[in-house]
């Protein structure tokens, strides 16, 4: 099953980082945010990575093609033009970098990916979230439905998209960026059927968060996942700040990888 990732936004709201990388470059523990979520994926199975790239999504390609020298000890033999790798760190994954635009919006991006994608069930999620989300479950919740998406809520301070749900999971509304706390609200991780990309219906120009949810959440084809523990995006300094703080500290729960 391939993951979709989306890491083409500008950051805005973290630009004093982000006028020189790209928000899922973003380190924490040395590492980029990105890394931290496909290490997730890929504790439960899932190694095949499709990444939708805009804003200087050149990074973001060169961090993967020199992967080896971000991750392992390497001899360089000038003379030779040649590297030997003496401690193989690689993931087993398959990533593949789309360009998907500068000023394009989620929905574009996602569409973008449809013929690498097929005719299979996908997952889809941000570049900016970590979470300990048991991925194995959720796919088993979003095939227990038969229905075209799944999304992961969670419930955080109220800054994100709310949603409401009967007790099947089935999702009665969406709205986009609520006031209040207390909400159910989009973190990503979601399990997709091909179907949903019909949904994206304008192009570059479609927002996946606003007509494309909710007008499969209106057509009784969204349901929800929730999950009660951990979640944070980074979305300011102070969220990338306790990310580091946790993980300088041994309490990085997303951390499922290196649990015994």
């Amino acid at each position: 099953m391939k993951i979709i990732i989306l890491a083409g936004g500008f950051g805005t709201r973290l630009a004093e980082e982000t006028h020189t990388i790209p928000k899922p470059m973003l380190e924490i523990g040395g590492r980029p945010i990105l890394w931290h979520i496909m290490k997730l994926y890929s504790h439960y199975g899932f190694n095949d990575f499709v990444i939708l790239l805009g804003y200087k999504g050149y990074i973001i390609k060169e961090y993967f093609a020199n992967y080896f020298l971000h991750q392992s000890d390497v001899t360089i033999d000038i003379a030779t033009n040649s590297i030997k790798v003496h401690t193989n760190h690689s993931e087993p994954w398959v990533v593949t970098l789309l360009d998907t635009g500068l000023n394009t919006m989620t929905g574009g991006r996602i569409l973008r990916a449809r013929d690498y994608i097929g005719d299979e069930t996908f997952m889809l999620t941000y570049g900016d979230g970590v979470a300990n989300v048991n991925l194995q479950t959720l796919v088993e919740f979003h095939r227990s439905h038969g229905h075209l998406a799944t999304l992961t809520s969670v419930q955080p301070e109220g800054r994100f998209g709310s949603i409401s749900s009967d007790q099947s999971g089935k999702v009665k509304s969406f709205i986009e960026k609520p006031v209040g706390d207390g909400n159910w609200v989009n973190s990503g991780f979601f399990v997709c059927e091909p179907g949903v990309f019909d949904y994206i219906q304008n192009g570059d120009m479609t927002t996946f968060e606003r007509e494309p949810l909710e007008e499969l959440s209106r057509d009784g084809q969204l349901f929800t996942y929730k999950h009660t523990d951990f979640w944070q995006c980074m979305d300011t300094q102070r969220d990338m700040q306790q990310l580091n703080q946790l993980w300088n500290e041994g309490k990085a729960r997303w951390k499922v990888w290196d649990k015994r």
